[in-house]
């Protein structure tokens, strides 16, 4: 699948092609795994809505919403509180059921697929998950083992295998017999991501995955998210609040506000002075990130900010 240039941001409908900033390495594992595609039929994204209104009780959060996820990507959700990043992630997790429209798995509709058969190929890691009492970080992983399971098929010794992969492919092999509860924020957050490594699931869906956890650990999620993209092909939508951060380690920004969607893009696409004030209510200037080039956001200084003179 050749990559095509999204159009530019503001309000836009979302039927363009995966975003130029995807990694090129990935999407073309992440092509290959389609299957029975030759090179000139383009895969169909890998989640779909449209049309799609969703919300809770009688009130949609989110309107007549038109939305592709592109296969090998990073996409991330931003928006301010309240706004529906976490009503679209779960919308596309099957974990909220849309007042109307569709969402599309693979081209075909998510509702009519079999829950096991969802969770091969579609992993979602929800805010703040809590692990049973006494849970070590290997009996978590294994956890994601699961959809592989049958009364027929029992656990193996390969579904052992790929949960100490997954332990090693997060860096907690060293822990991996630890109390999940005993661990620092950060390793906790990654024996979650290991949980989801194991499931072996094309698509990763993160709720807010740096909830609660300081810069550091913030970075180490991140980076992991990052590396799992590039190496293993993973196609990963996730939720985040710092815009920055955002910037650094996604292909895609989709920025939510009022019901629907006001911009989509690359990064510098998106994270413009005016997009700021409208998602968010927030006069900051955009400038480039010393270390990497990426847009990074400076709030402007009101006058109990300001330096002396």
């Amino acid at each position: 699948m050749t990559a095509t240039t999204a159009s530019t941001s503001t309000a836009r409908t979302h039927r363009a092609g995966a975003d130029p900033t995807a990694s090129g390495t990935a999407a073309e594992r992440a092509t290959g795994r389609a299957g029975g595609l030759d090179a000139t039929s383009p895969a169909p994204p890998v989640l779909e809505a449209r049309g799609l209104s969703v919300g809770y009780d009688r009130d949609p959060v989110l309107r007549d919403l038109d939305l592709r996820i592109e296969r090998g990507t990073v996409t991330t959700f931003l928006g301010a509180n309240g706004c529906g990043k976490s009503t679209l992630l779960k919308a596309f997790g099957r974990v909220l059921k849309p007042q109307s429209g569709e969402v599309l798995l693979d081209g075909s509709p998510i509702r009519r697929a079999p829950n096991r058969a969802v969770a091969r190929r579609l992993a979602i890691l929800p805010q703040t998950p809590v692990a049973p009492a006494g849970t070590s970080v290997l009996d978590l992983v294994m956890r994601g083992r699961n959809p592989h399971q049958s009364w027929a098929k029992p656990w193996t010794a390969e579904d052992a295998d790929v949960a100490e992969q997954a332990i090693a492919a997060t860096g907690l092999t060293e822990v991996a017999h630890r109390d999940v509860a005993s661990l620092s924020g950060g390793q906790r957050q990654r024996a979650w991501i290991a949980l989801v490594v194991a499931q072996q699931a094309e698509t990763l869906l993160l709720d807010e995955p740096t909830t609660y956890l300081d810069l550091a650990h913030q970075l180490d999620v991140l980076r992991l998210v990052r590396r799992l993209n590039r190496e293993q092909g993973s196609t990963v939508v996730m939720v985040l609040h710092d815009l920055s951060l955002a910037a650094r380690y996604s292909d895609r920004l989709v920025v939510l506000h009022d019901g629907g969607v006001v911009a989509d893009g690359t990064p510098h696409e998106v994270l413009t002075p005016a997009v700021l004030e409208t998602a968010f209510g927030l006069h900051a200037r955009v400038v480039p990130d010393p270390v990497t080039g990426a847009p990074m956001i400076v709030p402007e200084a009101d006058e109990h900010e300001a330096g002396p003179a």
